[in-house]
Parts: structure tokens; C-alpha cells; sequence
């Protein structure tokens, strides 16, 4: 049974919109794309790469399925690991607008999109990745369809965009299971789910 993996690059504020280029995702007037360049190092990359390693394969939602595949099917060097696993394995994509999706491997999920999941989630494998897919996100979270989340921790702040937990985010405790911080001041995070947030006062008895 394969496991749902959220994968996200996040500013210190919540912020994950277009991390990764100025043009990548300018919605809603967003002016800070490729935020995350000037934290890049080897620490990051490796755990990125590290992160592929146990994908079976890929939920996205139409935006990132529009970027990734105008972008990674160009990248063909068979020893990048994330060109490989991206372009190779099972892609599901979740969208009310798309008729059909051509990148390899890929599959689309209309219609009724928590039984769809809650079907793959039957299946043998181990896991099963988002990454970026804001809105996607959310339909997961709020239908508890989320096993782990893998959080990159930028040192930035920058007041506006998309953010993974929004407004409407569905109270979860959580628990980490790992934690790095690379050379130039961004963390890394595992977390899995531990139940309902529990309540108390601070302070002497």
C-alpha cells in the first residue's frame, strides 16, 4: 500500500509558489518567482535526489503537470535521477479543465478524485509524491489522504503567494522523523501524522 507524500519547498512564511523560476507560476500577480536560487547547495540537492529514490509515482495538479511537462521531458540524461524518475514512472493528474494528458506514463483523475485516491492508496508500492501542486494539496489534506510530509525551510520571508497550510487547513498534529540544515540556512523536515492537536495552559500548577 503506497504511502502519500507531500514534497514542498516552503519560505519561512508559508510561501510555495514558483520556488523555482521568476516565470514559473505568476498568479495572482506574484513577483518573487525563483526564490529558493540563492539557497541552493549540495546538502538540498542531495536530499532532493534522495527524496525520488522511493517514488513509485507522482500526483500532480494541472499547473505543475503543465510545467513539469513542457520542462523535464527535454531533460534526457539517463543519470539524472529525477529526469528518469519523472519522466518514466505513473503520473496522475488531478484537474477539472484538462481532456487529456500526453506526457509519458500519465493518467487523469476527473470526477470523483478522493475515491480515485483512497483506490491507489490500495495498491502495492511505496510511495506515491506530490510536489508544488498548491491546490491539489489542499483536496488531500482536507480528505486526510496525507501520510508524510517532506518540508524544505527557505531563510526568506516574503509576505504574499501561495501557501501550502492556508486558511482552511484541517487541524493535525504532527511528528518529525528526521531533520537537516544545509550549509546556507535552509532545513529539512520529515513529518508524519500524530493525531489531533492536543490543548493546555502554560505556566506554574
Amino acid at each position: 500500500m503506497p504511502k502519500i507524500i507531500v514534497n514542498a519547498f516552503l519560505t519561512l512564511d508559508g510561501v510555495m509558489q514558483a520556488p523555482g523560476a521568476p516565470d514559473e507560476d505568476k498568479e495572482g500577480g506574484f513577483v518573487h518567482g525563483g526564490w529558493q536560487f540563492p539557497y541552493a547547495d549540495d546538502t538540498m540537492g542531495k536530499l532532493i535526489v534522495e527524496g525520488f529514490a522511493d517514488a513509485d509515482g507522482f500526483l500532480l495538479g494541472r499547473k505543475t503537470y503543465d510545467i513539469f511537462s513542457n520542462y523535464w521531458p527535454k531533460i534526457t540524461d539517463p543519470d539524472n535521477a529525477i529526469a528518469t524518475a519523472l519522466n518514466s514512472l505513473r503520473k496522475y493528474v488531478l484537474s477539472r479543465s484538462l481532456e487529456s494528458v500526453t506526457w509519458n506514463n500519465a493518467r487523469l483523475i476527473k470526477g470523483d478524485v478522493v475515491a480515485e485516491l483512497q483506490k491507489l492508496r490500495q495498491q502495492p508500492g511505496r510511495t506515491i509524491q506530490t510536489w508544488g501542486s498548491t491546490d491539489a494539496l489542499q483536496t488531500l489534506m482536507k480528505n486526510d489522504l496525507i501520510d508524510e510530509y517532506r518540508i524544505f525551510i527557505f531563510p526568506v520571508v516574503l509576505g504574499s503567494g501561495k501557501r501550502l497550510f492556508g486558511s482552511g487547513t484541517v487541524p493535525l498534529a504532527l511528528k518529525q522523523v528526521e531533520s537537516v540544515t544545509s550549509d546556507k540556512g535552509a532545513t529539512f523536515h520529515r513529518f508524519v501524522g500524530n493525531g489531533k492537536p492536543e490543548y493546555g495552559t502554560m505556566g506554574p500548577k
